[in-house]
């Protein structure tokens, strides 16, 4: 399915006044359907209503209580993606403040047990030093200095030990000449400090070798539950787990590319002697 990013943000309400009008139409109360599909009323009134977002398998038990016909039950799949899809583009986060993000961003950090980083082509905040998160925000049109201490702030996630994070970064995320080669280097041995952490596996995927798969995008994979894919112009949020489990299989894929601890510490001490030398 494809979509129109102006279009994420308004199928919630939309899908929500399809059910219940597939609802009505089959001539059943919101108490009967409730019976119907082993759920309570109060659920069905939620779903109804918006205020409740529907599962997979709850939308399953609806379209089988309402015998609705095939073409309707791919209208109402397709609007239940659209639904668990958020789109942010990089114009209305400037807008709002790009410290803004970094509070929602710590806000999810903290409900979050399990992280799983897939970083294509830069290295994200979490890892990285004062120097190379400001060139990061270079090209941003204001004053980035409360942006670059919430990023410094939310780093603290990473010491705790209830906490897991996996991070997977390509050659190319670690080596990209962000900054000048001696603050490349100390960029460089900081992943490499951070690799001793108890709680964080931290890989890389070299560019030798063979490698059959072409991922497209960095990605964040927060527990079992949402995916945050980036691209130059914005971030897209997915909560549908037929996506979340994509990526989950894709992330297990490229892990098997990566290499770790002694093996990932070494190749880091060779890029930093490389940018000093």
């Amino acid at each position: 399915m494809t979509f129109d990013p102006q279009q994420l943000g308004r199928p919630k309400q939309e899908l929500a006044a399809v059910l219940k009008e597939l609802r009505v139409r089959a001539g059943l109360t919101g108490d009967r359907l409730a019976r119907r599909c082993n759920m309570s009323q109060s659920k069905i009134s939620r779903i109804e209503n918006g205020r409740a977002q529907a599962s997979l398998l709850d939308l399953d038990r609806i379209l089988r209580a309402v015998a609705a016909p095939p073409e309707v039950t791919e209208e109402v799949i397709a609007l239940a993606r659209l639904a668990n899809t958020e789109w942010q583009d990089l114009r209305s986060l400037r807008r709002r403040g790009l410290e803004k993000k970094q509070t929602e961003l710590a806000a999810l950090e903290f409900s979050t047990t399990e992280f799983r980083f897939f970083l294509l082509s830069m290295i994200t905040g979490l890892l990285s030093t004062p120097e190379y998160i400001r060139a990061s925000l270079a090209h941003a049109p204001s004053d980035v200095s409360r942006t670059i201490a919430r990023k410094l702030e939310r780093q603290e996630v990473l010491y705790d030990a209830t906490k897991r994070f996996t991070f997977i970064l390509t050659e190319q995320a670690v080596r990209w000449p962000l900054l000048p080669p001696a603050a490349m280097a100390v960029q460089i041995d900081h992943l490499a400090s951070l690799s001793h952490l108890a709680n964080v596996k931290l890989g890389v995927i070299p560019t030798a070798g063979h490698k059959p798969i072409a991922p497209m995008d960095t990605f964040t994979v927060y527990d079992n539950s949402l995916v945050t894919v980036e691209n130059t112009t914005g971030v897209v949020i997915l909560r549908d787990p037929r996506d979340i489990d994509m990526h989950l299989e894709l992330f297990s894929a490229l892990e098997e590319y990566a290499v770790f601890d002694e093996e990932v510490r070494a190749l880091l001490a060779e890029w930093s002697a490389a940018c000093r030398a």
